[in-house]
């Protein structure tokens, strides 16, 4: 399988930007991902979370920040967009959004897939693509009852030890969300088995990234 290298500034640190709808969506997006970064290379992390009711938020920073605690920097912002009806306060999500731009240039973006079929997660998706038009963006994936799941392109191996850690933490810190009848810990394992068996990682997990568009 061809194996492509993030930029590596001589500089700074990688900067990446992870956009979510949802207090735990970047976690169970790419949280993994997140962490091999972090315990890799230098790298800064901004965090912007769109819904995010204070209960969830504090559940979101306890389970970011454990999982970034070797980021040379984690940014976390959450705000108070009404869950469920992003397309309703589609405006309000776009001044959201182009007000990233003030952000140091990310040279990662990673965010929902454009075509998600939870409505929130396919505004953020959008927005993303309209707003970080010269950039690598990468759309992660979130197992849920609607099902949707696709056929991605691009793969993070994993370490085994990292994905459990990203399922321990995600079951750990979300207590709200623990009732769910998907949200479990063995479900998350499950969906990076299954990308780790497609790209033949080494130690069997991965996640797993839509790309729209790159050049070489």
């Amino acid at each position: 399988m061809l194996a492509l290298a993030l930029p590596a500034p001589p500089d700074r640190p990688l900067r990446v930007l992870c956009l979510g709808a949802h207090c735990d969506d970047i976690e169970i997006g790419c949280g993994a991902t997140l962490m091999r970064l972090a315990l890799e290379r230098p790298v800064e992390v901004d965090c912007v979370t769109f819904c995010a009711p204070p209960e969830r938020a504090a559940e979101s920073r306890d389970a970011l920040s454990q999982m970034l605690q070797a980021a040379q920097a984690c940014r976390l912002r959450f705000e108070s967009l009404p869950d469920g009806y992003l397309p309703a306060h589609w405006a309000e999500a776009k001044r959201l959004m182009e007000s990233l731009k003030s952000l140091p240039v990310p040279d990662l973006v990673l965010t929902h897939e454009r075509d998600d079929l939870h409505q929130d997660h396919r505004v953020v998706g959008e927005l993303t693509w309209n707003t970080f038009r010269d950039h690598l963006i990468l759309e992660y994936e979130v197992p849920k009852y609607d099902g949707g799941l696709g056929q991605p392109q691009v793969y993070v191996p994993i370490p085994q030890a990292v994905a459990q850690r990203k399922a321990q933490l995600l079951v750990a810190c979300h207590a709200s969300q623990r009732p769910k009848h998907w949200f479990s810990a063995d479900a998350f394992l499950a969906l990076m088995r299954l990308r780790g068996l497609e790209c033949r990682a080494p130690e069997g997990y991965a996640e797993a990234f839509h790309a729209r568009k790159l050049t070489l």
